[in-house]
C-alpha cells in the first residue's frame, strides 16, 4: 500500500508459508503511462491485469510489495455478498442499482475462483462454502431470513439447527446458522503475489518500494513523484490504498476507519483435532456485532481473528484476546500451541459499503470492503478496469463525494469505546 510502518510480524503466517514474491524494483526513471495505480493490493492488482488484458499502457506503484497490506494478511475467506441482504440493497437503492449491486456482490467469489483457474494461480485454493454461525435467537432469526433471501435468488444454501451447527464447527457455542456454498478459501499473501505475477506477464509494470509522495496536475496529465525522485506521467489514476491511505489525496483517508483485524494460526494439529474442527474444509465468520472468522488452512493449522487493539500491535499479549477465544470456542485446543501472530488493517465505512470517488477529472479511488475484501475487490476491480478503460456501462456503486467522517480525528477514542459496547452487548445477547 502507499503508507507502510514497521510491520511488527516477526513470526507471521503472512509471509512464512507464501508462495515466494514477484521480483519487481523501485521506480527509478521517470516514464509515462496510461493508468497509473496506487497500490498493489487486490484492487490494484486485478484492476492492472484486466488493463494489461485489454491494451492498456498500466504502472502500478506500491510503498511496499505486492500484498504487503491487508490484502497479504487477511484471513483468506472468500465470501460473496455485502454486509447487507438483498432484500435490504433493493430497498435502499431501488429496483435497478439494487439488482446491479446483488448480481455482482453475490458473483463476487465465482470471480476470485475463476481468475484463480484461468490463471492457474497457486494460492491453496479450495471451495467448500462458508459457515455463519448466530450465538443468539436475535442473530439466528436474521440469519434464517438472509439464507431465505438467497435461496429465492437460486443459491444453494443450508441453514442448520443447533446439533447441526455443533457438529459441522466443532464448536457448542452456537444456537443455529447457514451455509453458504459458493465461499471458500486461498492462501492471501500467495492470491496477492499471483495477481502480480499474471499482471506483470501481461505486461503491467510493477514497482515495489516506490512511495508515492506528490499527486498534480501538469500540461493535462496527471504527475505522480515518488520517494526515490521518480515519477511517473498519466491520463488516468486509481488510488486504491484501502486501510493503508495516507494524505496523497487530502481527505481520502478520513473518508474510512482503519481498524486493526488480529489473527493468530496454532501449530499444525493433530488428525484427531483436525477432524473434530470444521472437518468438512468450510470457512466460518459467525453473527457477532465483533465477529470471530476462523478456518483451517492448507496445513491443518487452525486460523482464528477477529477486532483488537486499534494501535499497531508490539507485544504477544496483544493476541491474548484471541486466544481467550479460541480456547473458549474449541476447548479441545487448550495447550496447543500458537505457532503465529499477526494483523492488518479492515477498511470501515460509515455505512458499511465500498466506495467509489472521482475527486477530479481522471483520479479514482476504489476502497472500503469491510471485512469483505477478497470477493468484492476481485470482483470491482475488474469493473473498474473496464470503466478506466473507456467502456460505457454503469459501475454497480453510484460514484459518491470524498466525505469526511466527523471527528475522525478522534477515531481511536470511539473505536474503543465502541468495541467495548458491542463486547458488551454481543456478551448479554
Amino acid at each position: 500500500m502507499n503508507a507502510p510502518q514497521s510491520m511488527h510480524l516477526p513470526n507471521s503466517l503472512w509471509a512464512a508459508t507464501a508462495t515466494p514474491a514477484i521480483e519487481t524494483e523501485a521506480l527509478v526513471a521517470d516514464c509515462r503511462a496510461d493508468v497509473v495505480v496506487v497500490g498493489a493490493g487486490y484492487t490494484g492488482l486485478v484492476t492492472a491485469l484486466h488493463l494489461a488484458e485489454a491494451g492498456v499502457d498500466v504502472c502500478v506503484l506500491d510503498a511496499g510489495e505486492p500484498g504487503w497490506g491487508a490484502s497479504g494478511r487477511n484471513g483468506g475467506q472468500v465470501i460473496p455478498g455485502l454486509k447487507y441482504d438483498p432484500e435490504q440493497l433493493l430497498a435502499k437503492f431501488g429496483s435497478a442499482r439494487g439488482e446491479a449491486l446483488i448480481e455482482a456482490a453475490g458473483g463476487a467469489a465465482d470471480e476470485v475462483f475463476d481468475l484463480i483457474k484461468r490463471h492457474a494461480i497457486e494460492c491453496d485454493a479450495t471451495r467448500n462454502g462458508w459457515i455463519q454461525p448466530a450465538a443468539s435467537v436475535t442473530s439466528l432469526r436474521a440469519i434464517e431470513q438472509r439464507a431465505e433471501q438467497w435461496r429465492q435468488r437460486g443459491v444453494p444454501v443450508e441453514v442448520l439447527d443447533q446439533a447441526a451447527v455443533t457438529q459441522r464447527i466443532g464448536s457448542s457455542n452456537y444456537l443455529g446458522g447457514w451455509v453458504d456454498s459458493r465461499a471458500g478459501s486461498l492462501h492471501p499473501l500467495s492470491y496477492a503475489r499471483g495477481l502480480a505475477r499474471v499482471a506483470s506477464s501481461k505486461g503491467a509494470r510493477i514497482h515495489s518500494n516506490s512511495r508515492v509522495t506528490g499527486l498534480s496536475r501538469q500540461e493535462g496529465r496527471w504527475l505522480l513523484s515518488t520517494a526515490q525522485g521518480a515519477s511517473v506521467s498519466a491520463d488516468r489514476v486509481l488510488l486504491a490504498t484501502n486501510g493503508y491511505s495516507d494524505e496523497l489525496l487530502p481527505g481520502l483517508r478520513q473518508t474510512l476507519i482503519a481498524a486493526n483485524s488480529f489473527i493468530l494460526a496454532t501449530k499444525p494439529l493433530s488428525p484427531s483435532l483436525r477432524e473434530s474442527i470444521l472437518p468438512g474444509g468450510e470457512v466460518c465468520s459467525d453473527a457477532r456485532r465483533l465477529l470471530l472468522y476462523f478456518k483451517q488452512d492448507a496445513h491443518g493449522r487452525l486460523l482464528l481473528g477477529g477486532r483488537g487493539p486499534f494501535s499497531e500491535p508490539s507485544r504477544q499479549a496483544d493476541w491474548e484476546h484471541l486466544e481467550r477465544s479460541l480456547t473458549g470456542l474449541f476447548p479441545q485446543l487448550t495447550g496447543t500451541p500458537i505457532e503465529y501472530r499477526w494483523s492488518g488493517r479492515v477498511a470501515l465505512t460509515q455505512d458499511f459499503l465500498p466506495h467509489l470517488h472521482e475527486p477530479a477529472p481522471g483520479i479514482s479511488c476504489l476502497l472500503g470492503y469491510n471485512g469483505r475484501g477478497v470477493a468484492l475487490s476481485t470482483a470491482l476491480g475488474r469493473r473498474l478496469a473496464r470503466r478506466l478503460a473507456g467502456h460505457d456501462e454503469e459501475f454497480p456503486f453510484p460514484v459518491s463525494a470524498v466525505r469526511q467522517i466527523p471527528l475522525h480525528g478522534l477515531q481511536r477514542l470511539y473505536l474503543g469505546a465502541g468495541i467495548a459496547w458491542y463486547r458488551l452487548l454481543d456478551a448479554l445477547l
